[in-house]
Formats: structure tokens, sequence, C-alpha cells
């Protein structure tokens, strides 16, 4: 591991630093510091965690797991039978309702088994004029955490603008806003001729 080999290298740094070769002393003492032998040993355990971080079995649980309901119907019946039944029928484990509010523990499996829980941004209109202005479609993950900028109306177009992009919060920290862009659509919903308050909502 990267640790043995840091202790091999001290080693042989000890010995050129009774010589007094030029340079080797501090070289010595930055690989003896506490704060880069924390930093290997955060490596280390990341490079074992992904060695080993599980794998999913199937990319289907959901569809399996009504396979199974359908198989356990027409079994014999028993009380252990019951039991299988019941539990994966629950709407806790069973696939998601309809409306997709809700995320049960096979439909999270399935999400993140096939790594479909990537943001997804809509197609460019075909019909942008030549003339148009320079538009950038940008991509937020929330996840309940403030935005972190500010909106205005422009008092002349009366366009819906950054007003303040505030240091440190989540569009800060993404580069994607600035302070003067022009709003033209949030999630899918144009913004011409709302309010500040109404885009606030949707945002």
């Amino acid at each position: 591991g990267v640790s043995h080999v840091l202790t091999l290298a001290l080693q042989e740094l000890s010995l050129l630093c009774k010589r007094d070769v030029n340079g080797v002393g501090m070289l010595y003492d930055l690989l003896r510091s506490r704060w880069l032998q924390a930093l290997l040993k955060i490596y280390e355990c990341l490079q074992h965690y992904l060695g080993k971080r599980p794998a999913p079995v199937t990319l289907q649980a959901r569809a399996l797991s009504r396979e199974v309901v359908e198989l356990l119907r027409e079994a014999p019946p028993s009380g252990e039978i019951k039991e299988l039944r019941r539990l994966l029928r629950s709407p806790h484990f069973k696939a998601s309702p309809a409306s997709g509010k809700k995320k049960a523990l096979l439909s999270a499996h399935d999400t993140v088994a096939q790594k479909d829980f990537e943001p997804t941004l809509p197609p460019l209109p075909d019909n942008i004029p030549e003339n148009e202005e320079a538009m950038r479609i940008v991509c937020l993950v929330k996840n309940n955490q403030p935005l972190g900028a500010t909106i205005k109306r422009h008092e002349i177009t009366g366009d819906i603008t950054v007003a303040r992009v505030i240091h440190g919060g989540l569009a800060d920290r993404s580069g994607l806003l600035y302070a003067g862009d022009k709003l033209v659509e949030v999630n899918g919903v144009p913004v011409e001729g709302l309010e500040p308050e109404q885009v606030i909502n949707i945002l």
C-alpha cells in the first residue's frame, strides 16, 4: 500500500539526511508531516472502498418482485408464503405509485442500479432565429438547498434578470449563473409576463 511505500522512502531519506544531501531534509520533513499522513490514510480508505463497493445483482428488481408474487400465488399455501407475499406487496417495498412522487425500496434500487438519476435537459428548439441572442441551458440540482441568487424585473424591458449571486451559495458554487443574466424559462415554464414573485415560486 501507499503507507508501506512511504515508510520505505522515509528510511532511504533518513540515510541521505545523515550524509547532508541538499534538499533531502526538507523532503524528509514533508513526508513525515501529519497532514500528509492523514491524506494518505484517506486515500487508502477510498481505494479500499472503490475496490469493494457493492454492485447490483439485477437491474430489474421491481419486475422480478412482481414475478415472484405471481409464482407464490400458485404455490401451496403456507404461513411463510403468505408472509413473503405480504412483504413483497407492501407499499414501502414494491414499485413506486404511478404518480412517481414516492420512491419505494425496489424503485430506488432500480433507479440507482440503472444510473437513471442524472438530470435531463430539454432539447433545444429548432426554430431559433439567426439573430437571436445567445442562450445557455443551465441545470442546477438543488436538493433542498437555497438557490443563492436574487432576481429583479428590468425597469425598461420588463425582463426577469438575475440581480445578485450570493457568495458561497449554490448558484455561486456552480459557476453557471451571473448577475445580469436574463431568465427565459425555468423548469420548462416560460417566465415572460410573470411577476418576480411568481418566478421565485418556480425557482
